[in-house]
């Protein structure tokens, strides 16, 4: 009779490296000691590299792969981001932040957003930003590691990181590598299947080695080696609901004090990222090729970069959407492998990130249970599919009529899970974040409402307070944020302090 560890995997190969390659490779090797590991890429096949800008899960990983954050901050050139501020989003000439962490405070049965919303009608309430301790840090350029206001009941900085994706990787790699994983170099040839099962049972190298494994994770990029050209899985494209097909990329030299936060800056047929590291600026234009040339859309990102180019301008061509299944027979896709969303809201990093905490959640055994990797693709699609509604609420909920591609934008259908969740929240404000989805209530809030999406009302346990009593309470949380902002350090101040990165200019 056989022992239930003769069903374990032992062998899993990891095809690509990169950030997702090398993410899985360290976590794998950290929270799995039995694995042996093997990592498979080329020097001469490039990354895409360009996932600079995080959001706060990252601090979750790095923790998980015994990362210390000091260390990983010195040896990636990050800077830290307390939210990601829009341009142009709404209208042109509006900004607003989408800052990470607590705004203001509940009271009773009620999250602070009710209250803000009867507190604006009646002529309290200053700007949701004024009460958001990340919002109002970053727009003085301020940062320290305070995870609660001391003496107060209000929690203190929120914060994720820019970081280099190519240093990124490096680090990793020595973390995987000092963990016992082995990395091969070569060129995969061809793939080998089983031909009863359709398993994969090994890659064959240019030079003709065969490197068998049990499990297989394709982190090969756009171009899903196992997961689409061997296996076929399919690929469901969402380019209908999020338009833009291509980015242009480059980086400059930095231009003034590092800002916490990422930029989007919106143009005429699509955005600009702006993620400050501490020796460089990385910059893109993401864009929508029906409504602008790759010629016109360079000159735009040129035009708009604050420090002198250090490379040329690269281009980045997508198709927005995700594979059928990111886990098919013995392969599980992460990172670009198993989809693509725009990096609007930061989660291009978080998604490998979520991907490789499900895969060890359902880590299979050798039969390779089709109710376990059933539940392993509901969940990671559940997540694309919430995240993609919150980047496509970005697009729709504009009021621009100077180009074509807004108005569309504005126009188009969107899914009914989207459409449901904005016709909640025009009633009373309400905001229902369903199972563990991404984006929490506040997250939703600042961008519908950042966006000039106004609820005809607010829940009505929010007239509780005497208007003099609602006053009060405003100030007195706007006084506490004030304050404490004042006197944290400048955010260059605190990385030159504890962190400065050894990273050439």
């Amino acid at each position: 009779m056989s022992s239930v560890g003769d069903s374990r995997i032992t062998k899993v190969v990891i095809v690509g490296g990169g950030t997702a390659g090398w993410m899985a490779a360290a976590a794998l090797s950290r929270s799995m000691g039995h694995l042996s590991i093997r990592l498979v890429e080329s020097d001469e096949i490039g990354t895409v590299g360009v996932g600079e800008a995080t959001i706060p899960a990252i601090r979750l990983f790095n923790a998980l792969i015994g990362a210390d954050e000091i260390e990983f901050i010195r040896e990636t050139g990050a800077t830290f981001k307390l939210g990601i501020q829009f341009h142009d989003w709404g209208r042109i000439g509006d900004t607003y932040m989408h800052a990470f962490g607590q705004i203001g405070r509940s009271l009773g049965m009620l999250p602070f957003q009710q209250y803000w919303l009867r507190g604006r009608n009646e002529g309290v309430a200053g700007p949701l930003c004024d009460y958001s301790l990340n919002a109002t840090a970053g727009r003085q350029n301020r940062f320290a590691r305070l995870p609660r206001i001391p003496d107060t009941s209000l929690d203190g900085i929120a914060h994720a990181f820019h970081f280099d994706a190519a240093l990124y990787a490096a680090y990793l790699r020595k973390l995987a590598e000092g963990a016992g994983v082995a990395r091969t170099e070569g060129k995969i040839a061809s793939v080998r299947r089983n031909g009863e099962s359709g398993h994969i049972e090994a890659v064959v190298l240019e030079d003709g080695t065969a490197i068998e494994g049990e499990l297989f994770i394709d982190c090969s990029g756009f171009r899903a080696l196992l997961i689409e050209e061997t296996l076929e899985t399919g690929y469901e494209d969402w380019t209908h609901w999020l338009p833009c097909d291509r980015a242009i990329a480059v980086p400059s030299e930095n231009a003034g004090p590092a800002r916490p936060y990422t930029q989007a800056i919106a143009h005429q047929a699509g955005w600009q990222w702006r993620i400050p590291l501490q020796h460089r600026t990385g910059n893109g234009h993401v864009f929508c090729s029906d409504f602008l040339s790759e010629d016109e859309a360079t000159e735009i990102l040129l035009a708009n970069i604050e420090g002198r180019p250090l490379a040329e301008p690269r281009t980045l061509r997508f198709r927005t959407g995700m594979r059928s299944r990111a886990w098919n027979a013995n392969v599980v896709a992460l990172g670009l492998a198993s989809g693509f969303l725009e990096p609007l809201e930061s989660t291009s990093i978080h998604l490998i990130q979520n991907g490789i905490a499900k895969l060890l959640a359902h880590f299979p055994g050798l039969d390779f249970d089709a109710a376990n990797i059933d539940a392993y693709n509901r969940r990671v699609r559940f997540d694309y599919e919430r995240i993609r509604d919150f980047v496509i609420l970005h697009y729709h909920a504009n009021q621009r009529s100077d180009s074509p591609f807004w108005i569309r934008c504005r126009e188009m259908g969107i899914p009914d899970t989207l459409a449901a969740k904005i016709e909640l929240f025009g009633s009373h404000g309400q905001i229902v974040r369903e199972g563990d989805e991404l984006f929490v209530e506040i997250g939703w809030f600042q961008v519908l409402t950042g966006q000039n999406i106004v609820p005809r009302g607010y829940h009505p346990m929010a007239d509780a307070l005497t208007r003099d009593e609602l006053a009060g309470f405003f100030d007195d949380i706007e006084t506490i944020i004030a304050r404490t902002a004042a006197h944290l350090p400048g955010h260059e101040e605190y990385i030159a302090q504890h962190c400065a990165a050894g990273v050439p200019a």
